[in-house]
């Protein structure tokens, strides 16, 4: 759905009405930037581009704004903040809303306005005659969290915005390494690709090179190294994050969430749990649970309870101020090469 808005809006086949919903921030605020690049010219906007948060202003001044005839331009644009009202949230409400001016305006939107509403919500309800008038009336955009198909179409998409092709071992590596945070991943795919060059391909090479890592992503490397006992490796990865002045307790705490989500995600399985129903229950991100499901093969029960124990240790402690912080890590590790 994403994609068929985007290019129906890039062809410049704009409606008057639009409901984005969900919690992927990043989607809803290219949708809105796309959609102020085609609606307005650069020198309308400041006349005929208006924002409004309904938790503060009543739907009837934003309904005033879009009957009214634009400056100048062709177009108004306007963009509605948190409608709460189509959702089942009960929330504190500091203004009333005439919802039944909005139930009119919607059966005849003004030609010349484009109306945005932005609902930063999960779910709207469904039951109400309000959300169901408005998403049969609207074209309708959720903004939610990618899986991992899409978020690989997404990297390619943006190299080949960006005039690059990329290769798909790199595109896997992407995902490895800058995560699936979309404001980091695009971030990424740009600075490549102008490393690169336009007609090029962005390699598996460039991408280890190039791509920053995040401390969890970091982390999920140096656990990886652990996975294939290849402890000298882990120590490295340890010692640059000390290098970049890297908290052992946040390390720790890194460290230890990873192999937690490892004993969670082992012990789902073996319940017969499959891996998209363990991301939900455990609300993390279903490519995580995947590289996470790899790791838990490599280790057996006991040595997983066992390293449990010591990273439980660990933390107890540091936080005692028992030893050295930086030490109690890299023993942590070297145990594990016993």
């Amino acid at each position: 759905m994403i994609a068929q808005i985007w290019k129906q809006i890039k062809r410049n086949e704009i409606l008057p009405l639009y409901l984005l919903y969900g919690k992927e921030t990043f989607l809803i605020n290219e949708t809105k930037q796309l959609l102020t690049q085609q609606v307005l010219k650069e020198e309308d906007a400041e006349f005929n581009l208006s924002s409004y948060d309904l938790n503060e202003t009543p739907i009837e001044t934003a309904l005033e704004d879009a009957e009214t005839l634009p400056f100048l331009g062709e177009k108004k644009l306007l963009f509605l903040h948190h409608p709460f009202f189509l959702t089942a949230e009960k929330t504190k409400e500091k203004v009333e809303h005439n919802l039944s001016r909005l139930e009119a305006y919607l059966k005849e939107p003004a030609p010349y306005t484009v109306m945005v509403f932005i609902a930063p919500y999960e779910k709207l309800d469904e039951r109400k005659k309000l959300t169901k008038e408005l998403k049969k009336k609207a074209a309708v955009f959720e903004a939610k969290k990618l899986n991992e198909a899409e978020l690989k179409n997404w990297i390619r998409s943006r190299a080949e915005f960006n005039g690059v092709a990329i290769e798909p071992a790199a595109v896997d590596l992407m995902l490895t390494l800058a995560g699936t945070n979309l404001f980091m991943l695009t971030s990424e795919v740009d600075k490549l690709a102008l490393y690169t060059g336009r007609g090029l391909t962005i390699d598996a090479q460039t991408v280890e090179k190039l791509v920053s890592r995040s401390l969890e992503q970091n982390i999920f490397a140096l656990v990886d190294k652990i996975v294939g006992r290849k402890i000298d490796e882990a120590l490295r990865i340890y010692y640059d994050l000390l290098k970049l002045n890297e908290e052992p307790i946040k390390i720790l705490s890194v460290i230890t969430g990873q192999f937690r989500l490892i004993y969670q995600v082992k012990e789902l399985s073996r319940r017969g749990y499959g891996q998209q129903q363990i991301a939900g229950y455990l609300k993390v991100h279903p490519f995580r649970i995947k590289l996470a499901a790899g790791q838990a093969q490599k280790f057996s029960d006991t040595e997983l309870t066992h390293i449990m124990k010591e990273l439980a240790e660990a933390d107890l402690k540091m936080k005692t101020g028992q030893m050295n912080k930086e030490l109690l890590i890299e023993l942590f590790l070297l145990k594990l090469n016993q």
